[in-house]
């Protein structure tokens, strides 16, 4: 098992804005002041051109499709929300919490993968959970250790316990549990998504320790995420609020490893967490402001890894 991918997959954004139906219980997307959602697609689209021209300088392999005209999709740019790929040809297709978002799920983003000499052996379908209100969103909920086979979910809105455990048994992960929670008007709210605030690389980890309120959960991570040989990098509540915590590593040219981020992450770490991380792996960062801000997601997000054997 490998816990990092040359291929990536991406999808172009057409209709990008604000999402109103996430905004419920993400708290990192910000209210446009006077801008139209027409400026900010093409901001995103801008974005998203000149991060994929840098994946690719590395060395990364990025399959990109266009989102199509045919649904309203403001989100289409984040896909690692509805599917997952994985190294034995089997795909995870996933239940979404905002209706709109369920559109995102498209039968061609397979095939053109298939075109392109991947093979999938199997679909494992959870869709059918969004008619009990039950959501699990990916690999924005889940955080996969696959070397170790640990899985890591902060359980919330997006995130339901029993569907983790099933996606465990399934997938043949030990279910790691716990609650990521972040102050919003001076209270404790669910931090919509895992990967916004933690982050697993092959010999190191990057996490928000203080979102996760409960000591014994708090305890529970460390020891698994130690007991599978990796660094644990702390890094602050503020810092997750610019993404620090959305990163993915990937291979680029002859196998070496990068962690990739957004500018505004990379610009909030400090001095020593940057140095702890390039003892691991070179940073490669890109400006996604507009992408982060309406969106509430970033530089992880945009990113499907894409670990399917080929022919």
């Amino acid at each position: 098992m490998q816990q990092t991918t040359n291929t990536i997959l991406m999808i172009r954004p057409i209709n990008f804005r604000r999402n109103e139906q996430t905004a419920v219980n993400n708290f990192y997307q910000k209210e446009a002041d006077n801008v139209l959602p027409e400026t900010e697609n093409v901001k995103a689209q801008k974005e998203f051109d000149a991060y994929v021209e840098k994946l690719r300088s590395i060395g990364v392999q990025v399959v990109v499709i266009s989102d199509t005209e045919e649904f309203d999709t403001p989100d289409s740019i984040f896909p690692n929300n509805w599917i997952s790929f994985h190294e034995n040809g089997t795909v995870g297709i996933y239940p979404m919490f905002a209706e709109n978002r369920r559109n995102e799920r498209r039968e061609d983003v397979l095939e053109e993968l298939e075109k392109q000499g991947f093979v999938i052996e199997n679909i494992v379908d959870y869709t059918s959970a969004e008619d009990e209100g039950v959501f699990l969103e990916g690999t924005g909920s889940l955080l996969l250790d696959r070397v170790n086979s640990i899985a890591y979910c902060a359980l919330s809105a997006r995130a339901d316990e029993a569907l983790f455990i099933e996606f465990c048994e399934d997938f043949e992960y030990t279910p790691v549990v716990f609650s990521a929670n972040q102050t919003v008007n001076g209270k404790r709210e669910a931090i919509y998504h895992t990967n916004v605030m933690m982050c697993l690389a092959e010999t190191f980890a990057v996490i928000c320790l203080d979102t996760i309120d409960d000591k014994k959960e708090r305890k529970n991570v460390v020891k698994h995420l130690q007991q599978s040989g990796k660094e644990v990098i702390s890094i602050t509540e503020e810092q997750v609020s610019n993404f620090a915590g959305n990163m993915l590593q990937v291979k680029g040219t002859d196998d070496q490893r990068f962690l990739i981020m957004s500018q505004a992450a990379h610009d909030c770490l400090t001095p020593a967490q940057i140095k702890t991380i390039t003892k691991h792996c070179e940073i490669v960062s890109s400006s996604l402001d507009t992408i982060e801000s309406c969106g509430g997601g970033s530089a992880r997000c945009m990113m499907a890894e894409v670990f399917l054997p080929k022919n």
